[in-house]
């Protein structure tokens, strides 16, 4: 069962933040973000660790207008809305950006993944640096 946020507003509010400096043509999945933002308050680690980027998903899904919801996608480099009419609307948005996707539907996160706001700005809102991205041999050849 998953637990329950605390605050969910203070922690949806906060990966919208940071869902807002995605430039355009870039992609970000939910478990970046998610590294971002520190353990809230009342949540355990091991916790947080196993449902950060669960969250990161169902802040996106309450996304309010102004915030980029089409730039984050898995970490894969997939569309995590399978079979969803918001499916295609995200793949048209994030094509009109210039981000291509191959022929089996992953956006090249070598190419195209976002390398995370500037450190004096994470640092001004008390969030971490982004993780490294983990890179996958042959996932996009």
């Amino acid at each position: 069962m998953l637990p329950t946020l605390p605050d969910p507003g203070a922690f949806n509010a906060r990966v919208w933040e940071i869902v807002r400096q995605i430039p355009s043509g870039k992609v970000c999945s939910y478990g970046q973000i998610a590294a971002m933002i520190p353990a809230p308050e009342g949540v355990a680690a091991q916790d947080y660790e196993a449902y950060k980027a669960r969250w990161v998903g169902y802040a996106m899904a309450d996304s309010p207008p102004g915030v980029p919801w089409q730039r984050v996608i898995n970490a894969q480099g997939k569309i995590s809305l399978n079979k969803s009419p918001l499916q295609r609307q995200q793949r048209q948005l994030l094509e009109a950006e210039g981000v291509l996707f191959d022929a089996r539907d992953r956006v090249d996160m070598a190419q195209y993944a976002w390398d995370g706001p500037p450190a004096g700005w994470l640092l001004e809102r008390g969030l971490l640096p982004p993780q490294p991205r983990s890179r996958q041999p042959g996932l996009f050849g």
